[in-house]
Parts: structure tokens; C-alpha cells; sequence
């Protein structure tokens, strides 16, 4: 088993040839581009797919290798999953070579070797240079080709950087300078990803509003503001996507992402001081910037300022940047119970929204809204640990004053602000529970 560690990023089709000219100036050992088929296999009824498994054969000059991945994680466009891969000397699968210990239960399922079929393709150019970066050797692939699942298919044209061997911070570290051409923007999904929406139909992807965040039993306070800071970079990159394939409405979903991104550093600075945030607070201050201007989808997504901040975003999170920054009384904060701490921000937020909107404000609702919003965002990340539905009825009344307030609805701006001051909490220790 390899663990396999890349980071993907989109190019700007126009921009191929000045990226490959720029890669050439790198000290590296250069590899011509090769065709590779890449041939990815599911069952009916997604049984891989649901088990977080992706199966493939792909052929290189008469070469065949079957590949096995399993569950990982993804940061933005980092990937980190193990990978299985067994060399096979025609197209065909094997799955009797795979190791037991990449089945879910110790073996493979009954049937499943005869329920296995091909799903989509990959056919593309893959050019590679291998770079040495600090202590690590990295391998920067450039792929230009066609995903295909029936009638549908969609183009490839995208930068790879796998580590061979070495450390992750070395990765992001050559990514950044790469990401200096304004050439580049982070990919969250991988051409697997899409050959699977391709062979569902193609259907336009569907706009996602931020929920309550989920977390397991027992987790930690610095669990929790990696699981936040996880899900507010998934919001992001999952609508940016949307933005840049014409849904304009997706670019209001970009803008409550970043606006995430900062409700969770406020909601965790009481532990994680400012200044462990600085460089990343800066980063976003440019791109509100550029979201408040006349710039496009493609001009604000694959903008410098962009793509150094999102990866910034990615390297604080993954090598847990915040970490330098604290001192022994903050460590132990951070390895306490979340619950505990989501009990007294609960009831915190709730102290405040009832102080705010204890009585009509006129027309001095608008002032209110970012406070509103924050308080909102900030109790969809605490109330992981409760009854679902229970967080969200009480987070309904108040969510329907947001729109209410936002499309300027007084007569409903009333009926939910009562609404809302009147719902019972739903957490523990909240002084009527």
C-alpha cells in the first residue's frame, strides 16, 4: 500500500503553453508527454462508490496497472488516500490480488468480482517534470485530455503534484510558486469525481446551503476547528466550481464560504490567538475585495490573490498551522471536550440574538445582519451533537428572519422575529434545560 499525497489544480485553458514554458525553467528531470487510458469500474448499484472506492485500470504503452483507492481525506485540493496498485499484464481486473485489507469487512464481498463494470474513461496526454523541493522529490504531471461516460464527456486540463517522497509542506511549498503565474486555481474534484457525475447524466449540479455541522462522539475542540475549517473549505470550492460553469447564483454561496472562514476564527479566538491568522485574514481582506468588484467568475477564481489565499487556507489547515501559536493553557483547551465548549457558545449566541432582537428595530434591521449572519453560522458549527432536527427548527425561525431582512420583508421581519424568540433551545445547560 502507498499513501498517496497530490495536489490538483485546474489551468486556465489559455494559459497552457505559458505554464508549460514556465515549468521548463524548473531543474528537473523531464518526462515527454505519453498517452494513458484510464478505465474506472463500479457496480449497478454503486457499491464502491458508497464504500468511498475507486477501482481503475490504466494502460501506458502496452503497460497495465490496476489501482485501488480507499478512503482518505481531501483538503481543498489536497489529497491524501491509501492507494492499492498491482501490476497486471492484460486490461483486465484482478481483484483476487488485492490485499484483504482493502475490503471493509477483511474480504471481498461475494458477487462482487461478476458485478463489476466499466463506468467512464480518462484518455489524456500526461506530460511530468520531477522536481526536488526542499527535502522531498515531487512529481508535477500536466494533463490535456477528454473524461467520457456515453454521450457525455468533459475536458481535462490540469496540473498534478504528487509527492514521491518527503514531506507535505514541500508540496504546497512549490505549489505556491506555481500558483504566482495566476494560472492555476485549486481542483476539489478529480477526474473520478467527474466521470461519476458524467455517467449519472450530467445533471446540473445543485447549490448546497451551509448546514449543521456533523462531528463524532467525544471530539476534541481542535477536532472540532478542523472539521470546521474542512467544511468551510468544501462550501467554497464546491460553489466556486458551480460559479465558473454559469450559475451566478453560486457566487452568493462563495461569499457565505469566506464569510465561514471567519465566524469559525472568531468563534475559536478565544484559544487560537490573532496572530496565528494574520497571513490567512489578509489573504481573504483581497479576495472580499475582489468579489465586491466587476471581476468575473474566471478572472476572480483564477486570480493571484485567489490562489495564494486558498493555499494558505489548505497549508494552515493541514499542517495545522495554529499550533505554533499556542501556549500551554490554550493546548489544553484545545484537547478538552467540544461539548463543553459548544454548550457555552450556544448559549452565548443565543443571549445575543435575544439581546439584539428583543423588540422591532424599525428600520435598523439591516445594521444587524452580519451579526445575525455570524450568530447563525456560528450555532450550524456548535449544535453538531444534538438532535438534527430538534437545531434546526430553532434555527429555522432565524434563518427565515435573514431572508426576510434581505429581500426587506417587514410584515415577515416581525412574524419571524417572534417566531424565533420563542422557540425553546435545544442544548443542555442552556438555563431552561
Amino acid at each position: 500500500m502507498a499513501q498517496e499525497i497530490e495536489l490538483k489544480f485546474i489551468v486556465d485553458n489559455a494559459g497552457v503553453e505559458t505554464l508549460r514554458n514556465h515549468l521548463n525553467t524548473l531543474d528537473a528531470e523531464h518526462t515527454p508527454a505519453t498517452q494513458l487510458l484510464n478505465i474506472y469500474y463500479e457496480t449497478a448499484d454503486n457499491w464502491l462508490r458508497r464504500h468511498d472506492m475507486g477501482l481503475r485500470i490504466r494502460g501506458d504503452n502496452g503497460r497495465y496497472e490496476m489501482t485501488m483507492k480507499i478512503a482518505g481525506r481531501t483538503v481543498g485540493g489536497l489529497h491524501q488516500r491509501p492507494e492499492y496498485n498491482i501490476d497486471i499484464s492484460t486490461p483486465e481486473l484482478a481483484l483476487d490480488k488485492l490485499p484483504a485489507e482493502v475490503w471493509p469487512n477483511g474480504e471481498m464481498p461475494e458477487g462482487l468480482a461478476e458485478q463489476v463494470q466499466p463506468l467512464f474513461s480518462t484518455d489524456f496526454l500526461r506530460e511530468k517534470w520531477v522536481v526536488s523541493q526542499g527535502k522531498s522529490r515531487i512529481e508535477v504531471a500536466l494533463d490535456l485530455g477528454d473524461v467520457k461516460a456515453g454521450e457525455h464527456q468533459e475536458a481535462i486540463c490540469e496540473l498534478e503534484l504528487e509527492l514521491l517522497n518527503g514531506e507535505t509542506a514541500d508540496v504546497l511549498a512549490l505549489a505556491k510558486q506555481l500558483a504566482e503565474t495566476g494560472l492555476l486555481r485549486q481542483g476539489s474534484l478529480s477526474k473520478a469525481a467527474r466521470g461519476y457525475h458524467l455517467a449519472q447524466g450530467n445533471e446540473a449540479r445543485a447549490m448546497k446551503p451551509l448546514s449543521i455541522l456533523s462531528l463524532p462522539p467525544k471530539a476534541t475542540v481542535g477536532q472540532a476547528l478542523e472539521a470546521a475549517l474542512e467544511k468551510a473549505l468544501a462550501h467554497w470550492q464546491y460553489h466556486e466550481e458551480l460559479w465558473l460553469r454559469g450559475n451566478k447564483k453560486a457566487k452568493v454561496e462563495v461569499l457565505n464560504a469566506l464569510g465561514l472562514v471567519r465566524h469559525i476564527l472568531t468563534l475559536f479566538g478565544g484559544i487560537v490567538p490573532r496572530k496565528a491568522s494574520a497571513a490567512l485574514r489578509d489573504g481573504l481582506t483581497q479576495i472580499d475585495a475582489l468579489m465586491a468588484s466587476e471581476a468575473s467568475a474566471h478572472d476572480a477564481v483564477f486570480s493571484r490573490e485567489t490562489a495564494l489565499t486558498k493555499l494558505a487556507y489548505t497549508e494552515w489547515l493541514v499542517l495545522r498551522g495554529w499550533e505554533a501559536f499556542l501556549d500551554a493553557k490554550a493546548e489544553a483547551k484545545m484537547a478538552d471536550s467540544f461539548k463543553r465548549f459548544a454548550d457555552i457558545h450556544l448559549s452565548r449566541q443565543a443571549a445575543e440574538l435575544r439581546t439584539v432582537f428583543a423588540y422591532p428595530l424599525g428600520d435598523a434591521y439591516g445594521d444587524q445582519l452580519p451579526r445575525l449572519i455570524r450568530d447563525i453560522n456560528t450555532v450550524q458549527l456548535l449544535a453538531g451533537y444534538y438532535d438534527t432536527d430538534q437545531a434546526e427548527r430553532w434555527l429555522a425561525n432565524w434563518q427565515g428572519l435573514r431572508h426576510a431582512i434581505e429581500t426587506r420583508q417587514h410584515i415577515e421581519i416581525e412574524h419571524f422575529r417572534n417566531e424565533a424568540l420563542s422557540v425553546e433551545p435545544f442544548w443542555l445547560h442552556s438555563g431552561k434545560r
